[in-house]
């Protein structure tokens, strides 16, 4: 196969394969806003490679048979190397410490167990800069993704300095205080492996900056840093940082603000299936002429889910004059369910709905409606008939559902965002905005949604619309590849 002169790095691929009772093998495409958008701007490069982990019985089969598709090479990583750096480190160290969610009492412990599993995670990103520089074109771009893979860059730096490296993370980046809980020579580590990327990209500001101060500690990495303007692209602004010594002589990091946008012509054509309409017909027998309060998440513990609904109950307790006019639609997608802290949390949110449910349901009313499994139909279907959309949580990455339901709801919705969540900064002057930890300043906030104007309803979904879709998959991937290049 030709080097590849555009090549993707990520955790998850664009495909899955099952295998039949016959031994035969079947590739599925992946589905995702996020998939869609990268996999069409590949679509669109000659020779592009996506280079992915092969996450399933089924997947390794077909390493190991050398079945592959067009523009896809899947590894074949140990899984107990590949549990030990997906389950014990980047999910249970790295996105705890970039969501600030330690049980600070107990959590974290870096333990000789601990440096096992690191152990495992520098193989497991090793695996993936070897793979990169055995299929990359001399001077070609590569784009890594997200907090599983943040040692890659300098890996693959030193095996292929030639090459131009860019690498995005999807979550926070944690606070200098939360950053340093980490021993100092794993923060060492994950500081020189990002900054082995020409290019770093996060969806906000905040989290470009938390990486810049986190990075620049008065300590032996010798890194300086310089803030620059705003460039001509709304929004987005360049730090730019040296690292001396490192990678050779002061190689310069550029760390940009990139916020992820949807498709929406794909969100609305995907919202008008007919699946998705049999879906919509189930939910208004249901719901009836009654308003409706949508929320669509992962079981995870940034999105605050648990503090949505007792705001509803408070809702529903203060303002008694919306029991039996208002329906909260939930869905809650099982995440993770391979460790016990999730395990717990998506067993807390059913029971919590059941309570409500319990105390202010009638014959004829179902104040709460939570569906906890991946039903992406039911979801858009909930979209299309918002009148109050619920994105509250605590610390987290872009939150998109927050951009695709104003695009997708057929009567306007308002929008309920917390100041956690990463589309804050581009949404916040046409949202309900609140504190993540205050359930009654969100179930005020509900209240003056469900109570808006029409028409001032309306005209804040129009303008949240036009942000949401300011800069969709392909585009955000073709603005990054095309710094790179610069």
């Amino acid at each position: 196969m030709a080097a590849s002169q555009v090549l993707v790095a990520a955790n998850r691929g664009p495909l899955s394969y099952s295998l039949g009772t016959d031994g035969s093998l079947s590739a599925r495409r992946g589905g995702g806003g996020l998939v869609s958008g990268l996999s069409a701007a590949l679509a669109r490069q000659p020779d592009a490679l996506w280079i992915c982990a092969a996450l399933s019985d089924a997947d390794r089969e077909a390493v190991r048979r050398g079945v592959s598709e067009p523009g896809v090479r899947m590894l074949d990583i140990d899984p107990t190397m590949y549990d030990d750096a997906y389950n014990g480190i980047a999910n249970s160290v790295l996105w705890f410490t970039h969501h600030h969610l330690y049980d600070v009492p107990r959590e974290p412990v870096f333990d000789a167990e601990f440096r096992r599993r690191w152990a495992s995670y520098v193989a497991y990103n090793e695996a993936f800069a070897r793979a990169l520089a055995e299929e990359a074109a001399p001077g070609a771009c590569v784009l890594v993704q997200d907090y599983h893979l943040a040692l890659v860059p300098g890996a693959l730096r030193e095996l292929r300095p030639d090459l131009r490296i860019g690498h995005f993370t999807h979550t926070p980046w944690a606070s200098r205080e939360f950053l340093e809980m980490l021993p100092a020579d794993i923060l060492s580590q994950l500081t020189w492996g990002m900054l082995g990327a020409d290019r770093l990209g996060f969806h906000t500001s905040t989290w470009a900056s938390n990486f810049v101060g986190g990075a620049t500690r008065d300590d032996a990495h010798g890194i300086a840093d310089a803030f620059f303007p705003r460039n001509g692209a709304a929004g987005v602004h360049h730090r730019r940082m040296t690292a001396d010594g490192r990678y050779g002589e002061k190689r310069f990091t550029e760390v940009t603000e990139y916020p992820l946008g949807v498709d929406a012509d794909e969100l609305r054509a995907l919202a008008h299936r007919p699946e998705v309409d049999g879906k919509l017909a189930e939910l208004r027998a249901e719901v009836g002429d009654r308003r409706t309060i949508v929320r669509v998440d992962r079981t995870e513990l940034s999105k605050n889910i648990l503090r949505g609904l007792l705001a509803y109950r408070e809702l529903l307790t203060v303002h008694p004059e919306w029991r039996g006019r208002v329906v909260h639609l939930a869905s809650a997608y099982p995440s993770r369910q391979d460790l016990k802290v999730y395990r717990d949390y998506t067993a807390a949110v059913s029971e919590l709905a059941a309570e409500i449910n319990a105390e202010f349901g009638t014959e004829d009313w179902q104040p709460v409606l939570v569906s906890v499994q991946d039903d992406f139909a039911r979801s858009l279907a909930a979209y299309r008939m918002a009148d109050v959309a619920l994105v509250n949580p605590v610390r987290d990455g872009m939150n998109l559902v927050a951009k695709e339901i104003p695009v997708v709801s057929e009567a306007g919705c308002a929008l309920v965002l917390s100041t956690g969540a990463g589309a804050y900064e581009e949404l916040r002057a046409d949202a309900v905005t609140v504190n993540p930890y205050d359930v009654t300043e969100t179930a005020a906030a509900l209240h003056a949604a469900l109570s808006m104007p029409e028409p001032e309803r309306a005209e804040r979904t129009k303008r949240l619309a036009a942000a949401a879709t300011a800069l969709p998959p392909a585009a955000w991937f073709e603005a990054q590849l095309s710094a790179l290049r610069a």
